[in-house]
């Protein structure tokens, strides 16, 4: 058996092809954002999520927003580029990887050495540069499952929550693809998956990757993680990550921080899987990260259903911080990383320690 995940964000014939990550697991629809404010609101409501689908979105959203212009000269287009780029950047506020390709399509445009009004040579590296995130992204995957592996042979089952998979890269993920990795030479973990409320990513897209890659799952209820371990049934515990601060502080799905808790309590490593795009080294700690909101009726209502009395006050963080000194060891396509974090993660980012 291949044990081969989807590739959820394609360029195809000219135009974006994106898995709808709202309408799984009840069906599966490609959508093709023809224009930036398509894209945008692709991200904002969460058709495509997780931090570097979100910046490979971003990036070809740039395109999306320029592949028309008719600016006359350099300075008219890359106007029009900022201007686009910080639209895109309003979308959400906590995944750094957004706001990392952003900045790295416009700085490869004016970086480029062409010519003042070779606008089309302009819009060329655009895509050029979207792409080549894409690709790049799928290239990381593949070593963070890689260096994960190593971390993970000896297990016979790991609970992960969220999705950190497939659907939130390019492909094989970031905390799956150690599963992808292993399972492609012949060692099948199983997988005890989240549900990870309110919006359900780990029984709606979890639980769904790894059933049609055919790697055993079984889902439970976010409160039944506690269970989970004291029976013994996981040997480790692996997560995604949106933000990871020079401190090794880590933002991720709301719920994180509560699965970190209960794997030290019981004595089981806490792996976060990232790769280096998602380190904001500017930010001391994770006191620092902005962390989005959402609508209440995420919280107040299962999909259409009201489960709460009307006019209640809710609270609906998107994201919790995971303070570092709950992470076992964090995994990139750089290497491990492991305390001191404020020192490692530096040295292993920069290549200086492996």
């Amino acid at each position: 058996m291949q044990y081969e995940p989807v590739a959820p964000i394609r360029w195809q014939d000219g135009q974006v092809e994106m898995i709808d990550q709202t309408r799984l697991p009840e069906e599966l629809v490609i959508i093709r954002p023809r224009t930036v404010e398509e894209m945008w609101d692709a991200i904002k409501t969460l058709k495509v999520r997780g931090a570097p689908a979100i910046g490979i979105a971003a990036a070809l959203g740039l395109y999306l927003a320029i592949k028309d212009s008719r600016a006359r000269d350099r300075a008219e287009f890359e106007t029009e580029l900022k201007q686009a780029a910080a639209y895109l950047a309003s979308s959400r506020p906590t995944a750094v990887n957004l706001f990392w390709a952003l900045k790295r399509v416009q700085k490869a445009v004016a970086a480029a050495t062409t010519t003042t009004n070779d606008v089309s040579s302009l819009k060329d590296l655009v895509l050029k540069e979207a792409l080549a995130i894409r690709d790049e992204d799928e290239a990381t995957c593949r070593a963070i499952g890689k260096n994960g592996a190593a971390l993970l042979q000896d297990a016979e089952a790991v609970l992960t929550h969220c999705n950190a998979g497939t659907l939130a890269t390019a492909r094989y993920g970031t905390a799956l693809a150690p599963i992808y990795y292993l399972a492609s030479r012949g060692k099948v973990l199983k997988v005890f998956a989240d549900e990870t409320r309110p919006l359900l990513q780990g029984a709606r897209l979890t639980a769904w990757e790894l059933h049609q890659a055919g790697i055993p799952v079984t889902l439970i209820t976010d409160n039944m993680a506690a269970a989970v371990m004291a029976r013994g049934l996981v040997q480790a515990v692996i997560v995604g990550a949106d933000r990871i601060t020079a401190n090794g502080d880590v933002a991720n799905k709301i719920g994180t921080y509560g699965v970190a808790i209960l794997a030290r309590e019981h004595g089981l490593p806490f792996y976060v899987a990232a790769p280096a795009s998602t380190f904001d080294l500017s930010l001391s700690s994770g006191e620092q990260i902005p962390i989005e909101e959402r609508d209440p009726a995420e919280v107040s209502h299962f999909g259409l259903r009201p489960t709460a009395p009307e006019g209640i006050n809710i609270f609906n963080p998107a994201f919790d911080v995971t303070p570092y000194r709950y992470v076992t060891a964090i995994i990139t396509e750089k290497g491990i990383i492991r305390p001191p974090y404020k020192e490692n993660i530096p040295r292993v980012l920069t290549g200086e320690s492996r």
